[in-house]
């Protein structure tokens, strides 16, 4: 009996969980990016101080992308789900990082998430101008989000993997979708 119950035990380990999706990347209107929270649940349970916030892992196709520094929200509440929000969550990409840190957005000094509960809550927005839209366009799908990180270098120094993001509509499906509205102009003259 002990050796079927490892056989189950090691195909469950074989398989993988998956991390809950627990932020939503929406690129969708043209020069803004919205950060929004989901229902997901945070894979491990971590604190951090809101000056260092979490890190969109591998969120940039190259190093130092979009805004070089810090960015400030045109709006927003998005905080963890045990903290309060401040109003005033940032972006910030370090000149060597290809992840996208979100920081300054509780008003405690210390945030945290729990294991089996929600990680996050609400939702910020940006406006980007076009050269950073580009950049975000061109980064990833989807990724992971590490707790404690506010550049690339914190992942192996102490960083909690919490959970993935997603970007919707995938930056690929949004070039598809202004490729078919200039060709169904194009078809109309």
């Amino acid at each position: 009996m002990n050796k079927i119950a490892m056989i189950a035990g090691m195909a469950v380990v074989a398989t993988g969980a998956t991390a809950d999706v627990l932020l939503e990347i929406d690129l969708s209107t043209a020069n803004q990016v919205t950060i929004s929270a989901t229902s997901g649940l945070a894979s491990q349970s971590a604190s951090t101080s809101t000056f260092t916030g979490f890190l969109l892992a591998d969120f940039f196709a190259t190093p130092g992308a979009g805004f070089g520094g810090v960015l400030g929200a045109d709006s927003g509440d998005l905080t963890t789900f045990n903290n309060p929000s401040d109003g005033t969550p940032s972006g910030f990409v370090g000149s060597s990082s290809v992840g996208l840190n979100i920081w300054s957005f509780s008003s405690d000094s210390t945030v945290t998430v729990d294991a089996g509960a929600q990680a996050f809550s609400g939702s910020a927005t940006w406006t980007l101008d076009a050269l950073q839209y580009a950049d975000f366009l061109d980064g990833a799908t989807s990724g992971d989000i590490y707790f404690g990180a506010d550049t690339d270098d914190d992942i192996g120094n102490g960083a909690i993997l919490i959970g993935q993001y997603n970007v919707v509509p995938a930056p690929s499906a949004l070039a598809l979708l202004g490729m078919g509205g200039m060709v169904a102009t194009r078809r109309r003259r």
